[in-house]
């Protein structure tokens, strides 16, 4: 004669907890060896890839200011290339009059295309060598691509008014002599020529960026082999049933 055996428990009903660790979840193993043998059960990421905040805020910083410094050379190439206007002076009850030489003249259009022109040359070249130099780009570096044409544009305006003929055409036209003809001083009538800076390298840029940029890797559809547990073990790590 034998014992009665024990009857097993529902399988509704699970032992009570009696103390000691928890073991892991079914598949928490190899959910870490699948994303490269970390040992964090909760899945916590790294840091990511790429400069800090402060980093970035930096780089962009200097950015800025190598772009607007190329305003000197924009200025000269203004002064040296942009055509001149011509003035007459004269005297007139003994008072000097100075006037345009050739009033149907289109010199004025002139001054104003050329640094237009420059400006938009010098932007896009920015816009490509801070592409090449910073692939990552990033909003810091964008803003400071656009301050920096400003910048290097307001440089230019100032420098080339300066190199150029004086500003006091009374005193320029006594010194030549009436009715000479001499050369007005270089002014930019167009103000939003100073924007074709920023614009060009901001267009560039931001082309580059979308057509040859870094890419964000996409995610895979198909879970990695060990990922979710398998075989006869079921959801709660027991036997099924």
């Amino acid at each position: 004669m034998t014992a009665p055996l024990t009857p097993p428990p529902p399988p509704n009903e699970r032992p009570s907890y009696q103390g000691g660790p928890v073991p892991p979840p079914a598949g928490a193993h190899a959910v870490g060896a699948a994303s490269g043998g970390s040992h964090d059960p909760y899945g916590t990421h790294g840091e990511q890839d790429g400069p800090g905040m402060l980093t970035e805020v930096r780089q962009a910083a200097v950015t800025a200011v190598a772009v607007a410094l190329f305003g000197g050379l924009l200025g000269v190439l203004w002064w040296k290339l942009a055509p001149s206007v011509p003035l007459v002076g004269e005297v007139v009850n003994d008072s000097w009059v100075v006037y345009l030489k050739d009033s149907e003249g289109e010199q004025a259009i002139g001054v104003d295309g050329t640094f237009t022109l420059l400006a938009l040359a010098f932007g896009a070249l920015s816009g490509v060598v801070v592409f090449l130099l910073r692939r990552r780009g990033g909003v810091p570096l964008v803003v400071a691509l656009g301050a920096g044409g400003l910048l290097g544009s307001l440089l230019a305006w100032r420098l080339g008014v300066w190199l150029g003929p004086a500003q006091d055409v009374i005193a320029h036209a006594k010194d030549v002599g009436k009715g000479v003809t001499f050369s007005a001083p270089l002014k930019l009538g167009a103000k939003g020529a100073l924007l074709a800076w920023s614009l060009a390298a901001l267009v560039v840029h931001l082309g580059l960026t979308g057509l040859f940029g870094p890419r964000d890797p996409e995610p895979d559809p198909w879970p990695a082999p060990g990922q979710y547990p398998s075989g006869p073990s079921g959801p709660y790590g027991g036997k099924s049933v």
